[in-house]
């Protein structure tokens, strides 16, 4: 049975970033976890997202769908949803799916935190 730890941290200006640091499989199982933290960090107005996944050596269809899923409301709100880290597997799926026409990824959370920072606030 897949688990999963997912540790939320936050940064920028009035930490209005949630850091997703998810440690372990995100599959059919542990993929409503994923999808859970991301619609709290919602209702707390919260639309700027980065999701490392330097932990996570596995990602399924049900895991892809969680980020697609949420990411229409993220920038209606003027926000947005990034991957860093990945590892060499996840990266290759994300690339093999295409996720990288709808999902930005950075090698790094600083890059990450830049790019975000870059956003104008809700």
């Amino acid at each position: 049975m897949s688990e999963i730890t997912i540790k939320v941290s936050y940064n920028g200006n009035n930490e209005d970033i949630a850091i997703l640091c998810p440690e372990g499989y995100i599959d059919t199982t542990t993929s409503p976890e994923i999808e859970s933290v991301l619609l709290k960090e919602l209702s707390r107005k919260k639309y700027r997202f980065i999701v490392d996944l330097e932990n996570v050596d596995y990602v399924n269809s049900s895991g892809w769908g969680v980020f697609i899923r949420e990411i229409k409301q993220i920038r209606e709100n003027r926000g947005d949803l990034v991957l860093v880290k990945m590892t060499p597997d996840v990266f290759s799926v994300y690339e093999t799916m295409e996720f990288s026409k709808i999902l930005k990824s950075f090698n790094s959370i600083e890059s990450a935190l830049t790019y975000l920072s870059g956003i104008d606030p809700p």
